[in-house]
This record gives structure tokens, sequence and C-alpha cells, in this order.
């Protein structure tokens, strides 16, 4: 398995080595040229967030909980690129747009521009700190290698492919890493469910069939506003966020960022959703449920060693993907919104940016879990600060004013509510994220109103 991960990591250098021939400009950098055809813009979306949460938490959390808990992860990201594909990837991908707070700054100005990208990138430091975490895990495992040393090594591949040859680089390797990640998946998913039953669809019916009513209900009684909660939070929360737009910017046609959306979100959907059935039907295969790792378990008690070669691939692919964008999108914001205006923009400048964010994340990764998961946690400000004055800004645009008041109430409303429930969005996410959202639209109607009156 070691040689598997080290010529596994190797391929990710070479193709980012040459993936920085084809750039030039700073937009061939963050934009890959805008020259993305369906087969490298489909995968890099699909990789948004495919990330360990998806393969290892998101099982731990439905065969402890059952199916509710896939709400935030898979179904609501999946749920999220569709909406993307219908509300967003045509009208923004035709503004010709580098940065999601290039918008807010053609549509409100400046300040909002400014505003919006502060609010983005903080969040981006613990998402990357909690993926470096997550895979130096497996190489401590697989190698024996001190924590240390293996959260470093991880740092430095994934910061090294995408410093050489940014977006053409992460789109490149998430095409690789997309397609590891289906063969991984599906073959895991058939060899478990032949497990279990005549055959892989067998076997996958007969996990289901077997799970008790509770697990399979998605709204259990009384915890339907969790449920709620969670949903719209992965299928809202992540539309204003730069990892997800600057994948439909590099389109290279409106229309194929459109189809790259929807496409990604049904496969997002139908791989996501293998995990979840598998850890639904973890009591046929498991004697003993472990509180965390359920999948991997399952796959050492049911498949062989080559299957589990190809499941730390994997899973490896899953977790890189994650990362190249996690860097390359606050990245990208702080280049282009905070610094160019006072130094220029250069392709030097980005390079500089994606060794700082890669690095920050590293240092918040050793200040320990308790640091990133608070950054991580105010990812979630992007829903509730700039989703309303997103959309409606798209179809309805308003007032500087209109927007900058919706950016600041919402964002007072949920970090009153992130500073004394840190652990997130579930249990009082539904009446906190909605009435920040509405409290938002409030404030975007009112300073509309007040303007034009």
């Amino acid at each position: 398995m070691l040689w598997a991960l080290v010529l596994f990591a190797g391929l990710f250098v070479a193709i980012g080595l040459a993936s920085s021939r084809n750039v030039e400009t700073a937009e061939d950098y963050v934009l890959a040229g805008r020259k993305l055809g369906l087969s490298l813009a489909l995968p890099t979306l699909l990789a948004t967030w495919f990330g360990a949460g998806t393969l290892l938490v998101a099982a731990d959390e439905v065969a402890a909980g059952g199916l509710s808990a896939a709400a935030l992860d898979p179904i609501g990201a999946g749920v999220c690129l569709l909406l993307a594909g219908s509300l967003l990837a045509k009208p923004l991908w035709e503004m010709k747009l580098t940065t999601l707070p290039d918008f807010f700054g053609r549509t409100y100005g400046p300040t909002a521009e400014r505003a919006a990208a502060v609010l983005m990138v903080p969040g981006y430091l613990g998402w990357i700190a909690a993926q470096y975490w997550a895979l130096a895990a497996l190489v401590q495992a697989v190698t024996g290698l001190d924590e240390t040393v293996s959260l470093l090594s991880v740092a430095a591949l994934g910061v090294g492919y995408t410093l050489a040859g940014g977006m053409w680089a992460v789109a490149l390797t998430d095409a690789v890493q997309m397609a590891v990640l289906a063969v991984g998946v599906v073959a895991v998913s058939a060899v478990i469910g032949s497990h279990v039953g005549d055959g892989p669809v067998d076997g996958l019916a007969r996990m289901w069939r077997d799970a008790s009513p509770e697990a399979r209900t998605f709204l259990p009684a009384g915890e339907s506003g969790a449920v709620a909660g969670a949903f719209l939070a992965g299928a809202l929360g992540n539309l204003p966020g730069q990892d997800l737009t600057q994948r439909m910017f590099a389109a290279r046609s409106a229309r194929v960022a459109q189809l790259a959306c929807w496409l990604a979100g049904g496969l997002y959907l139908t791989l996501g959703m293998l995990p979840v059935l598998l850890a639904l039907g973890a009591p046929l295969v498991l004697d003993e449920i472990p509180e965390e790792g359920v999948l991997p378990a399952m796959v050492a008690a049911a498949t062989s060693p080559g299957m589990g070669v190809l499941f730390a691939l994997t899973i490896t692919a899953a977790v890189l993907s994650t990362i190249d964008s996690a860097i390359l999108a606050p990245s990208t914001v702080l280049a282009r919104n905070l610094l160019a205006p006072r130094f220029g923009e250069s392709l030097a400048l980005h390079r500089a940016m994606v060794a700082v964010v890669g690095g920050t994340a590293l240092v918040v990764a050793f200040l320990g879990e308790d640091a990133y998961s608070l950054l991580e946690a105010s990812y979630e400000v992007s829903m509730v600060s700039l989703l309303v004055p997103l959309v409606l800004g798209i179809h309805r645009p308003g007032s500087p004013r209109a927007a900058l008041a919706s950016m600041s109430l919402g964002t007072a409303v949920w970090l009153g509510h992130l500073l004394t429930e840190v652990e997130g969005l579930f249990g009082t996410a539904l009446p906190m994220g909605i009435g920040s959202l509405g409290i938002a639209l409030i404030a975007y109607l009112a300073g509309g109103r007040a303007t034009s009156e």
C-alpha cells in the first residue's frame, strides 16, 4: 500500500508540474484561461466538496443515527450543485467574473466587494486544516511516520501541485482523482454487497431492507427541524462559495458551466449515497459497529487486501481533490479582491497567496481541533451573509446600502449563535440559520426601499 500511495502522490506532482506550462497569465492560473470543457468542468465540480466527510464521516453518522444524518452531506451538497446549475451558472458566467466578490463589487460597489472577500476567507482555513488531518491520519497508519511528518507531507503535496499549475493543476488532478474515486466507491460497494447477498445488487438491496424503519427514516419524529436545517445548510450554504463559482467561471461557456453543475450534482448524489447505504447495512458485516471508521472496518472485514489498497487510494483522491480547491479559492480572493487594488494583480501574487493560505492552514492544523473547528464553522457565515444579496442581486439588484445591511445583520445574528453553539448546524440550525437568512432578506429589502424613497 505504501508504494501505491507514493506513486499516486507522484502522479499528482507530475500533473501539477506539466500543467504549469499552460500558465502564462493570472487568468490562466486562477481560471484555466476559461477553457475547461465538460470533460474537465464536470469532475472538478464533482470534486468541490467530495472529501473525507462524504466517504467517512457521513458513513459514521448514518451508522449511528440513520438516514437523516445524510441530510447535510451528501444529500444537501448534491442538491446544492443542482441549484447552482439552475440559479447561478449561466448569469454569473456571462458576467465574466474571476471571483465571487467581483460580483459584489460590480453590483454593489467596492465596499461590498471587500466585505464579501473578508467574510469568505477564514472558513476555508479550518476546512483545509481538517482535510490535512484526515489525510495525515491515513498516511500515518500506512507508513508509520510521525504525526507531524505526516501532516507536513500532506500539506506539501497539496500546496505543491496547486502552486505549480493553479486551476489547470486542480482541474486535471481532479479528473484523475474523481475517476479513481468513482471506481473505488463502486467497486467497494459491489464487493461488500456480494458479501452479504447473491451479487452486488441483491446485497445492497438487503442492506436497505434489513435496516430498521427508524434508520431508513429521513425525517424522524422530533428531529425534523434539525434535519431540515442541516439539509438547507448543505443545499443553500455552499451556493455563495468561491470554490464552487470559480469552477463555473473556468468553463468555456455558460452552457458547459450549467451542464457540469447538473451532472456533477447527479453524480454526487449517486456516488455519495453508496457509502450511506453501506453504513445502513453495517450490522450485516460487522459484529460490533465502531464509533468512527465504520466504512474502513467494513472494507477490512469483507474485502481482499487489494480492495483495501483501492479504498485507501479512493480516500486519498477524495481528500486531495478537496484540499486543492479549498486552497486555490481563498488565495484567489485574497490576491484579486484584497491585495491587487494596492499592489496590482499578477501571476506572482496569486502564487504567493497559494503558499500563504496553504501554510496558514497548516498552522491552524497544528493549533489543534478546537482552532480549526471554530474556523471551519465560520464557513457557514457565507450562507447568512452572502446568499441573499447574491441571488437577489442577479435577478433584482438592490442598492449598496441594501447589500451591506443584509450582509452585516445576517452575519451578526449568526455569529451570536456561533459564539455560543460552536458545534455547528445541527440542533439549533433551523431557527438560527433560517432566522439569520430572514433578517438578511428583510434588511436587503428595507435597504432598497429606503434608497428608493
